[in-house]
């Protein structure tokens, strides 16, 4: 699982309408490895959003990737079931690359 090979995945909202998912690889070597085994595509999957709603940063000098998306619905709307976005970085840690 990608949280046995990283120091830690965050997620956080970023303004209402979009919510952020960083990978802190913690090492260059993580660093090369994530970035070479996790796909955008399968990101995308398992959030349940179309690839091109979903951006990707790697920032190499921090050893992190971000991954920025649109909420489905605007935060603390009544069908908001997640105020923070934190089950995006649950998600993320599980999954298998």
């Amino acid at each position: 699982m990608l949280r046995d090979l990283v120091r830690k995945v965050a997620a956080k909202n970023a303004g209402p309408f979009q919510v952020t998912v960083d990978v802190f690889c913690g090492s260059a070597e993580a660093y090369a490895h994530v970035t070479t085994s996790l796909s955008t595509i399968a990101v995308s999957d398992l959030f349940g959003i179309e690839p091109q709603l979903l951006t990707r940063f790697d920032i190499s000098d921090l050893h992190v990737i971000k991954f920025s998306m649109p909420r489905t619905v605007v935060q603390g709307s009544r069908f908001d079931r997640d105020m923070h976005g934190a089950q995006f970085g649950v998600l993320l840690e599980e999954l298998v690359i």
